[in-house]
């Protein structure tokens, strides 16, 4: 069984002084498993500081979003370049930028393109909306997100990318998706990756589940085939639950043995 990956997105939680207690907390609670790699994504005030605060054998830190351009006249955007030394990962395109922000396929994939120029491993989100999902396209949703942000990666980048399925209409909605449909949705995905960059490239990609997931039901998750970890939004903002969840990747990759 590979490392599993969980990413904890503390979205717009989490002002400094919390954020670093925290961490501390977490830092303190959390066991070094050589299969489970932790990643908390805070907000971008706060990462200069904890990049200085946090022991990165145990957690490292994601940026939940970046401008696509190194430099120029944006104001109030946070280029990738930036955000080297600070973050081993960026999450990109993730639902609410979207369809909240109204982010186009086109600046997910600079984003993307961004993100491995500055040596940053991108965490790019795809997923179905509910519209897509009862009219069964959802093959079809995630054929086209994952053909659009992937254009422009070469073979040798590829190894840095990792894809996370969250449903869009289980982000924060409460709603989580069958294992079934979930298990279904991965097959998709590494077929159309193996498509685009080959076999080996389809089975060694890191692909994370997201979508309103709890302590109760993160297992039945990690026990999916082809699911590498986890991409977490409310349960990572409790250091317990968060705890518990990286210490189900641990058990669940021992049972996998």
């Amino acid at each position: 069984m590979g490392k599993k990956l969980i990413v904890g997105n503390w979205k717009m939680h989490l002002a400094m002084q919390e954020a670093s207690l925290y961490l501390h907390k977490l830092m303190k609670m959390i066991s070094s498993h050589r299969d489970v790699e932790t990643v908390v994504a805070p907000t971008i005030l706060t990462l200069q500081s904890l990049s200085l605060q946090v022991n990165r054998r145990l957690i490292k830190l994601a940026a939940q979003n970046c401008y696509w351009r190194d430099y120029g006249n944006y104001t109030g955007e946070v280029p990738a370049a930036h955000l080297r030394g600070l973050v081993d990962y960026v999450i990109v395109g993730h639902s609410e930028r979207r369809y909240v922000f109204q982010e186009r396929d086109r600046d997910i994939r600079l984003k993307v393109q961004a993100a491995l120029r500055n040596h940053l491993q991108p965490i790019l989100c795809i997923g179905e909306t509910l519209q897509e999902k009862t009219l069964g396209e959802t093959a079809d949703a995630l054929h086209d997100q994952l053909l659009s942000g992937l254009a422009n990666v070469t073979a040798d980048e590829f190894d840095r990318i990792v894809i996370a399925y969250e449903p869009v209409w289980a982000i924060g909605t409460g709603e989580s998706a069958n294992p079934a449909d979930v298990r279904r949705a991965i097959r998709t995905i590494r077929r159309q990756i193996q498509q685009l960059f080959g076999k080996k490239a389809a089975t060694e990609v890191r692909i994370l589940y997201g979508g309103s997931i709890t302590v109760e039901k993160a297992s039945d998750y990690l026990r999916i085939d082809g699911i590498d970890g986890l991409l977490i939004g409310g349960a990572s903002l409790d250091a317990y639950q968060f705890i518990d969840i990286i210490e189900k990747a641990h058990n669940s990759n021992r049972e996998g043995k």
